[in-house]
């Protein structure tokens, strides 16, 4: 069974950096669209960036670029997401997902959440003020 789980979450004051992992088991994680997800409890899920495994160019929401990056180990089946500069807007459960093939251009828009076929159980970002 395919299990995706989400590491790293925590604490933190605005201006510092987590790094949050996610770790693919009893998955071939070559060739697959990944992507890092967020939901705080008054606003829908978002997407915060995504990447094909398989090397391309990474995407990110308006609201991450410059301060997020998101990374993999494809030898470990690992995908990360290196926060820095957290502002108190970034606290949210987040998620990382993994779906088959390309990341469409969209991949960060709603309409294209069904493309994922497997969700982690997330992982908590707390940034205080």
């Amino acid at each position: 069974q395919v299990q995706l789980v989400e590491t790293g979450g925590g604490s933190v004051q605005a201006g510092g950096s987590l790094r949050l992992s996610c770790a693919a088991s009893e998955y071939t994680y070559s060739s697959k669209c990944m992507g890092w997800f967020r939901q705080a409890p008054v606003t829908g899920r978002e997407g915060v960036a995504g990447i094909y495994t398989g090397g391309d160019t990474p995407y990110y929401a308006d609201a991450v670029q410059g301060r997020f990056t998101i990374s993999q180990n494809n030898a470990k089946n690992t995908l990360y997401l290196q926060m820095n500069s957290l502002k108190p807007e970034d606290t949210a459960m987040y998620y990382c997902a993994a779906g088959p093939g390309h990341c469409p251009r969209s991949v960060l828009a709603p309409r294209s959440f069904w493309l994922f076929d497997y969700w982690g159980q997330g992982t908590q970002v707390t940034v205080s003020s």
